[in-house]
Parts: C-alpha cells; sequence; structure tokens
C-alpha cells in the first residue's frame, strides 16, 4: 500500500456520512486541518459532499506549516486557508458556513510551554465558537479529561465525573466548557467528541508498539490496556455527529469497542514481524480507557478490525514506508506531555 492508496483508504465515506451531509446542508469548514487526523476528515467531507451532490463546498483552515500538506488537499477538491486561530481578525474573515469541525488544539509541548497549550484549547475554541455562532459545530475533545478507570469495569461513560490528570487534560476540558459556555450562551448545536485513540499506519498506539518491536525496545506496560479506532471510523463518525449536535452538547466517546491488552497486542505484532518482544514494568489495574455504548447506540459500528490494522501497520514497517515520527506517549500516566 502507497501512502496515497493510504489516504484514500482513510477518506472513504460510509453511505451514513453522505446521509448526515445530506441531512446538514450548506458548506463545511474544518478548523485546524493541518494535523495528523485533519486531512482525512477534510478529504473524507469533499468525498462525501460530492456524493450529495449540491454543490456545496469544503473548507480546510489551519497554518499549513506543511504546505505539501494544503497541495494534496487542493488536489483533492478541498479549499484551504491560511490561517492563525489565534487572530480574532483572521478568523471573522473565515467564509460563513453551517457546518464546522472544530480540531484545533494542542497536546504536545504541553510540559515545556503549558501557556501556548492553554491559549489553543481554551482561547482559540472560544474564538471560533463566538464566530461561528449560527453553525453546527463538531468539536474534537479527547478522553484525557476521564481519571484512570479499572480496567475490569469496561471504561469511562460519558456521564461519569471528569477527572483530568496534567495541563493537558485539564485545557482540554476547558476547551470543552467553553464550548458549553457559547452552546448556551448563542444557542449554537454542538457535538463533542472525546477520542481516544486514532490509528493511522504511519502513528499511533499500535505503530508505535509496532516500532519498538522493531527497533528491539522493550514495550511499556505501565499502561496495560488501551482503546483504539480506526482513524477512517473516527473521521467517518466525526462527519456523522453534525446531524447530532445539540444544545447542551452532545458528548460521545469515540474509540474502538474492545479493551485491548497492551501484552496481546505487542506479542501479536511480535508474530507478525518476526521479531521477539521484550517487556518493560508490568500491567496496572488501572488505565485510560473508555465506554462506547452510546458511540454505538447511535453511529454504525466501526469498520475496520484490530486484525486488519495489526496486519496493515506490520506489513507498512517491513517496507519501510514513511512514518509521522509523532508518538503517542500513550504509556504516560501522569498527564505530562
Amino acid at each position: 500500500m502507497t501512502e496515497a492508496e493510504l489516504d484514500e483508504l482513510l477518506s472513504t465515506p460510509r453511505a451514513e456520512t453522505v446521509e448526515a451531509l445530506r441531512h446538514c446542508p450548506g458548506d463545511v469548514v474544518v478548523l485546524g486541518a493541518g494535523g495528523k487526523m485533519g486531512p482525512t476528515v477534510a478529504r473524507m467531507a469533499a468525498r462525501a459532499a460530492n456524493q450529495v451532490g449540491d454543490g456545496r463546498r469544503v473548507f480546510a483552515v489551519s497554518r499549513f506549516g506543511t504546505p505539501e500538506v494544503a497541495r494534496a488537499l487542493g488536489a483533492a477538491g478541498v479549499e484551504t486557508i491560511v490561517c492563525d486561530l489565534l487572530d480574532r481578525d483572521a478568523v471573522a474573515l473565515l467564509p460563513d458556513v453551517p457546518n464546522v469541525i472544530f480540531m484545533a488544539g494542542q497536546k504536545f509541548g504541553t510540559s515545556d510551554a503549558p501557556a501556548t497549550t492553554w491559549a489553543m484549547n481554551t482561547i482559540v475554541p472560544a474564538i471560533c465558537a463566538e464566530r461561528f455562532r449560527a453553525a453546527r459545530i463538531v468539536a474534537f475533545s479527547t478522553g484525557n479529561v476521564y481519571p484512570l478507570s479499572p480496567v475490569s469495569e469496561g471504561g469511562a461513560r460519558e456521564t461519569d465525573a471528569v477527572g483530568p490528570v496534567g495541563e493537558y487534560a485539564s485545557s482540554a476540558l476547558g476547551r470543552e466548557r467553553v464550548l458549553e459556555f457559547y452552546s448556551a450562551r448563542n444557542r449554537t448545536p454542538v457535538a463533542i467528541i472525546r477520542l481516544n485513540y486514532a490509528i493511522d499506519l504511519r502513528y499511533g498506539v499500535l505503530a508505535d508498539i509496532a516500532q519498538r518491536i522493531w527497533r528491539g525496545e522493550p514495550v511499556p506496560l505501565a499502561m496495560g490496556h488501551v482503546n483504539v479506532i480506526w482513524q477512517g471510523d473516527a473521521s467517518r463518525i466525526a462527519i456523522e455527529a453534525l446531524a447530532h449536535t445539540a444544545t447542551p452538547p452532545f458528548v460521545v466517546n469515540v474509540t474502538g469497542t474492545e479493551t485491548l491488552s497492551v501484552r496481546d497486542i505487542a506479542s501479536a505484532f511480535s508474530t507478525a514481524l518476526e521479531k521477539p518482544v521484550r517487556f518493560k514494568g508490568k500491567e496496572r489495574p488501572d488505565a485510560l480507557l473508555s465506554n462506547t455504548d452510546r458511540m454505538r447506540s447511535t453511529f454504525p459500528p466501526p469498520d475496520v478490525p484490530l486484525d486488519a490494522m495489526i496486519r496493515w501497520i506490520a506489513e507498512w514497517i517491513r517496507d519501510d514506508r514513511p512514518m509521522l515520527g509523532k508518538p503517542t506517549h500513550f504509556e504516560e500516566r501522569s498527564g505530562k506531555f
């Protein structure tokens, strides 16, 4: 599989994605579209919009520090706009649209620059929520807003008390509260996606584990259980959530439906890569996990199973395909990123 083929696979909408856009007429803007997942969401929205066939436009907004991303999106029929979302004047000039997917934020680098993380995760959503007060807004959040939960209980539910650990998680909860405030103030319908963890062949928890085995490094077990979801599946749900925006916000955990053992994942990669696996530490009784009952009752189930993700990632690594070089630090238990 080439990168072009991977991007095509990741950005394929399903029938429900197309129907969600049909239910939500008008142009779409993806704010913060230059990150790991943003290009997939923007491309998928454009492909779904083409299937709807009503002539709507899809915009991708980002600082686009990597110009190649903007060029690739343009080739896929997405209109790109370079914009610093901290600049109120620049945000004011963005096109009026009725459908907003908000993906801007910062996680890594928080320990070194906490003020920047708080600005990106609280001030930017305030600026954008005020600017797009008349739109539907689907906003990405994170499962990190929950505390670690007992593995035996199957993960935190949306109705559970939040308990963020560390500045990143606290600022992510701040983003949610800002959006909740503007939803109530302006009657803006909002959906909040608590994602935990999206998987691509070039990055993600599975790629982190596989690369450690490939390099002969030990796999840490302190965070001994995880949830993962194929990035394409998470992107489909994000677009489909436009049809579920509400006031107060509709909040949903988005991740894989299984609680996965890191030890079992590593053993599967050891076999697939034909490399021995070493472990470091031992499993704790709790982990960062999310319950998916609400997701499963609202959206179709994820299409890509774990065994396919493991097989594809192993082949990708064996073939020395490009990696993003952005580890997830899924093993981090103290909330420092």
